[in-house]
C-alpha cells in the first residue's frame, strides 16, 4: 500500500463560486504513478465543499457553470444568503470580538453564516475510486471546489490524497 498527497491553492472571489479541479487531480494520479485505490479530495475550510457534479457546458456571466449555479440557487432556499447582522444567531458578539482580536478580521466578514450550513450540508470531501489510472467519474462527471463564503477573496486550498497499489 502506498499513499501520497498534494494540495493546490485557488483565488477565489467575494462571491459563492465553484472551481473544477479535476485536471489538477486527474495529474497528481497520473504523476504518483498508482493505478488502483482511493483517491480523496478535501477541504479543510468550513465555509467550502468538495462535490462531483456533471459538467454543465453553459455558464453564466461570471463563468459558473449553469449546473452550479442551478445548486446555488436551490440551496439558497435552504440557508438564505446572509446579508445583515442577526439573521442568523452566528456568529454571535463573543466570535465578532474574537475574530477582530485574534485574527483581525472584520466583522461584516462574519456575514458567511449560510456558507457554513451549505459546507456542512454538502461535505467537504470527495472520494474516488481509482481503476488503472482513471479517476471513476462517470461519463460526464467532473471534481468540483466550492468556496462558498461570500463575503471577500480568500485563498483556498484543496487536499488531494491517495492511497493505492
Amino acid at each position: 500500500m502506498v499513499s501520497h498527497s498534494r494540495s493546490i491553492t485557488l483565488e477565489t472571489p467575494a462571491r459563492q463560486e465553484f472551481f473544477d479541479v479535476t485536471a489538477d487531480l486527474q495529474q497528481f494520479v497520473d504523476d504518483s504513478g498508482v493505478a488502483d485505490g482511493l483517491v480523496v479530495a478535501y477541504s479543510p475550510h468550513t465555509s467550502c465543499c468538495v462535490l462531483l457534479q456533471e459538467e454543465s457546458e453553459d455558464t453564466t456571466y461570471y463563468g459558473t457553470q449553469l449546473l452550479l449555479q442551478d445548486t446555488l440557487n436551490v440551496l439558497a432556499k435552504v440557508a438564505p444568503p446572509t446579508r445583515h447582522e442577526g439573521q442568523y444567531l452566528h456568529p454571535g458578539p463573543i466570535h465578532i470580538s474574537n475574530a477582530a482580536k485574534l485574527r483581525d478580521e472584520l466583522p461584516e466578514w462574519g456575514l458567511n453564516t449560510d456558507g457554513h450550513i451549505l459546507s456542512s450540508i454538502l461535505g467537504r470531501s470527495e472520494t474516488i475510486p481509482l481503476v488503472g489510472g482513471e479517476l471513476v467519474l462517470g461519463e460526464f462527471g467532473r471534481v468540483y471546489f466550492g468556496d462558498l463564503d461570500s463575503v471577500r477573496p480568500r485563498t483556498r486550498t484543496v487536499y488531494f490524497h491517495i492511497l493505492g497499489a
